[in-house]
């Protein structure tokens, strides 16, 4: 059947029906570009008005007398002036074109890239956090995203997580350390490797709260702190962590930073550290930053089983007692500090039961440093010797009523090297370096808050205090002041920390000086006092 044309006012009707709307449309554009200002105008005023109303009824009934008799003092002031009505009139205009102008609108979602990533970050916690017999699951594949996540997230720039709250089922079993790992590991994988985030479980509302940290500043150098007597600064943490300040120098700037304090000394519940890390890690800069410490009130006495001569910068300044490299100085001086520790027992006790105060010796405190004892154990053991721990045993129990504070440095392929009388005192730990959280667990006795990132700077790590919280921080820069690639800043900031005497490289050159100048240069003058009185000259 053949099929019928359409009446020929339909098929042109059509066409001048396009036309009509396009003219319309033409016509209703331009009108909105000639009354654009008055359009605005008008939301200005109805915006100004609607702030008006607000203003008056937030306003006291008690006062709302005054401010009617000053508004209508202020509008008798502009009728009296020439051409003030005028005037109050462009100035109304004026205020209501600016309040009403168009703003751009503040985005309320995330955008497309973003919303991409909270998906995928949503199906990969599907598994931790539904079972098969939930009947209302909060997480489930192709589910919503915005039950579990709702609007608490951020992004950077580069559109990364910076901040995600988290809302978990009931049941999920948030008490058990493994299931809280396994969470926290996806979403260090989903949100970006390479940064630090903090977690913050909240059992009882049923929400984990991440949060990406800022690097902790490596910029602060040696230097005088802040502190009371007996009290050490391991390094600096995140203001919100610790409720104390101190003031340091950040380069040409002086500011406030967040130190973790390490009290020693008779009162102190940990008066023994032990840091560890891998080579390059920074336990002997912190060794060396405790030692500089350690110099302004008491005596230092330095082993280091490495044999790197990093503590070079110590030997012969006053306050230091020896730094020993080899095994027979070791052995000797480690017995020394045995003794020196039951002596100083003893005559506090004596002192004590007399009724006087402790001798000025026995109150100056002793400070023992050694560095990698595992190295000394292993060759002490290879000549048949005793090991240097065991001579360790004396300080480590008695060293917080005797006084004496002991400080070791170990790696992490020697931890299982140190006796056990070691990892019972040593209750104040540090880790330093790129660890494992099972590595940092391993030390700490607990797994950090944090995510620990593959690369860090030296002196970079965590710390806890006893049964405290695990803390992270960053070692103030001491380096070695000898070694070459030491910045000619830090290296002038560590030997301004030293204490008198004469180190082996001044000596080395005033060795020089004299053999250039011969009897006729300088003399070099010896500040130390004379021990004993010069003998008498005979005939």
């Amino acid at each position: 059947m053949a099929r019928r044309p359409l009446p020929r006012i339909l098929s042109s009707g059509s066409a001048s029906i396009t036309r009509g709307r396009e003219f319309a449309r033409t016509a209703a554009d331009s009108a909105t570009d000639v009354l654009h200002p008055l359009i605005t105008v008008t939301r200005g005023l109805r915006l100004l008005a609607g702030a008006g109303r607000q203003k008056w009824a937030a306003t006291p009934r008690d006062r709302r007398g005054h401010v009617l008799f000053l508004v209508a003092a202020c509008v008798l002031g502009v009728a009296l002036i020439p051409y003030g009505s005028f005037l109050a009139l462009v100035s109304v205009m004026g205020a209501a074109a600016w309040k009403g102008r168009e703003r751009t609108p503040a985005r309320t979602g995330p955008d497309e890239a973003e919303t991409a990533r909270l998906r995928s970050l949503y199906e990969a916690l599907v598994p931790h956090f539904s079972v098969a017999e939930d009947p209302g699951p909060l997480f489930s594949h192709g589910g919503d995203w915005d039950k579990a996540f709702g609007s608490s997230y951020a992004f950077d720039g580069d559109g990364r997580l910076t901040r995600l709250q988290v809302t978990y089922p009931a049941y999920f079993p948030d008490g058990d350390a493994a299931s809280r790992t396994r969470v926290e590991r996806v979403l260090d994988a989903k949100s970006g490797r390479g940064r630090e985030y903090h977690f913050v479980w909240d059992a009882e509302g049923n929400r984990l709260s991440m949060t990406v940290l800022d690097p902790l500043p490596t910029t602060i150098a040696a230097q005088r702190f802040v502190t009371a007597p007996g009290e050490t600064v391991l390094g600096f943490t995140d203001a919100d962590a610790v409720r104390r300040t101190v003031p340091v120098r950040d380069g040409d700037a002086v500011r406030d930073a967040a130190p973790v304090i390490w009290r020693t000394g008779p009162r102190s519940t940990e008066p023994h550290l032990l840091a560890v890390g891998h080579p390059g890690s920074g336990t002997t800069t912190l060794l060396r930053s405790l030692a500089l410490q350690a110099l302004q009130h008491g005596d230092v006495l330095v082993v280091e089983g490495g044999g790197t001569g990093e503590y070079g910068c110590l030997a012969g300044r006053d306050g230091v007692l020896a730094v020993e490299r080899g095994l027979s100085g070791a052995l000797a001086t480690l017995e020394w500090a045995a003794h020196e520790t039951e002596r100083r027992l003893i005559a506090a006790d004596r002192a004590r039961q007399a009724g006087h105060p402790a001798p000025e010796d026995v109150g100056r405190p002793l400070w023992i440093l050694l560095d990698r004892p595992s190295a000394l154990g292993h060759l002490a053991a290879s000549e048949g010797r005793p090991d240097p721990q065991d001579l360790l045993q004396v300080p480590l129990r008695h060293g917080r009523a005797a006084g004496v504070t002991v400080v070791l440095a170990e790696q992490f392929d020697s931890l299982d090297a140190l006796s056990e009388t070691v990892r019972v005192h040593t209750r104040a730990r540090a880790v330093l370096g790129p660890a494992t959280r099972d590595q940092v667990e391993t030390v700490l006795g607990t797994q950090p808050h944090t995510t620990p990132t593959p690369q860090v700077p030296p002196g970079r790590g965590y710390a806890r205090l006893g049964t405290g919280a695990v803390l992270r921080l960053q070692v103030p820069a001491t380096p070695d002041p000898y070694d070459a690639a030491t910045s000619e800043t830090h290296r002038q900031a560590v030997l301004d920390l030293l204490p008198g005497g004469q180190g082996p490289v001044e000596r080395a050159r005033e060795a020089e000086r004299a053999e250039e100048y011969g009897t006729a240069g300088p003399v070099a003058v010896h500040k130390d006092p004379l021990i004993v009185a010069p003998a008498a000259a005979e005939g």
